[in-house]
């Protein structure tokens, strides 16, 4: 039977392998005004990340340039300057990527867990590109920590604490601080990603000092059940918006809590939906984003994306089947479903584009990003 150390290196082979060159129609959609985003997706039952393209106006195909398939599914993704893609296992993971799509690029780097710890779904590059930033979790402990390392050879040259369990998302709050979303939500090594003894959740939201890690606050919801995951600021940088997830036992209660909580830098406040409403968006925000109109949530088992004001307004459900990826350019939302994404998905008129051939039942995760080279 092969190690543990022989199946990764042979997935990590067969991922390597299957890194596409420019796909045809790709000049065309590079050509003009357009937008390409990193993504991961699942199809026919492969793992992949890769550059979605697409250009803008109603009707224009998202196509598929480049793609590499990779060993289980990814999550959470990065652009660093110089164009590569990070890539990173969904939790609890073990291994993280970094890609050049590029024509006649390197060839993939990855990084494999020792056993020690594990990938929570998530990589936060420095403005320079010089190093990483990635949540873990202690395999034996189930404590929470930040990884640094050399955005080169992706080592470790650093861990921090983040005082708290299942971190997840994490984000630059001005130069030198991270926040970082503790999502509190107890599991075991044995067990995977299945939720145990719930009654002791323990979710919040911490600023480390970005030098040091050093703790410089720590902020907790009233409700112990919704699990604080991911994270957008507004565009004047003054608020964070956190999508929310619920753990509640009772189904009603879990399925009506609210999905979006904002912190003003003092202090932690839930936004709730109306209630016909919020019942249906069952308690489970998928990703988050903002933009001058507002506070943009994906809900894909509402099949659409909670729009609230900036304020806190609600402003309605935009309708978008398995909506999860969500993405701001000049402006404007980009939102990934699964047969379409929209482009400005929050106003009255959005602008629907099919998803090519090479995305035909492809399940998008739950995160694209700009890629800067489109």
């Amino acid at each position: 039977m092969p190690t543990v150390i022989d199946r990764r290196q042979a997935l990590a082979a067969l991922a390597s392998l299957s890194a596409c060159v420019l796909a045809p129609g790709a000049a065309f959609a590079r050509a003009g005004a357009g937008i390409e985003l990193a993504a991961a997706w699942e199809q026919a039952g492969s793992f992949h990340v890769g550059l979605l393209s697409v250009r803008e106006g109603a009707g224009q195909p998202v196509q598929v340039r480049a793609s590499l398939e990779v060993p289980t599914r990814a999550h959470g993704l990065a652009v660093l300057p110089d164009g590569s893609v990070l890539a990173t296992a969904r939790r609890p993971g073990d291994w993280l990527l970094r890609w050049n799509p590029g024509k006649g690029a390197a060839a993939p780097q990855w990084l494999w867990q020792n056993g020690e710890r594990s990938f929570n779904g998530h990589v936060l590059a420095s403005a320079d590109g010089k190093r990483l930033y990635t949540t873990e979790t202690d395999i034996e402990t189930g404590a929470s920590w930040i990884g640094v390392r050399d955005a080169r050879t992706l080592e470790k040259t650093a861990e921090w604490p983040t005082h708290g369990i299942d971190a997840h998302e994490l984000v630059w709050d001005g130069a030198a601080s991270l926040i970082v979303a503790n999502g509190g939500v107890p599991t075991a090594p044995e067990t995977g990603r299945v939720k145990r003894n719930l009654e002791t959740m323990d979710s919040s939201i911490v600023r480390l000092d970005a030098r040091t890690g050093e703790l410089r606050g720590q902020w907790r919801l009233q409700d112990k059940r919704l699990s604080l995951r991911h994270l957008a600021w507004s565009p004047d940088g003054a608020t964070l918006g956190i999508a929310l997830q619920a753990e509640h036992d009772d189904t009603a209660t879990r399925h009506g809590a609210p999905v979006l909580a904002l912190f003003d830098g003092q202090a932690l406040r839930v936004v709730a939906a109306p209630e016909p409403i919020a019942q249906g968006i069952q308690g489970y925000g998928g990703s988050m984003a903002a933009t001058a109109s507002g506070w943009a949530v994906s809900c894909p088992r509402a099949n659409g994306i909670a729009r609230f004001s900036l304020a806190g307004e609600w402003q309605g459900l935009a309708a978008l089947p398995e909506v999860c990826p969500l993405a701001v350019r000049g402006g404007a939302l980009w939102a990934g479903g699964l047969d379409a994404s929209l482009q400005n998905a929050q106003a009255a008129a959005a602008l629907n584009h099919p998803h090519g051939p090479g995305l035909q039942g492809a399940r998008l995760d739950n995160h694209w990003v700009l890629h800067d080279a489109a």
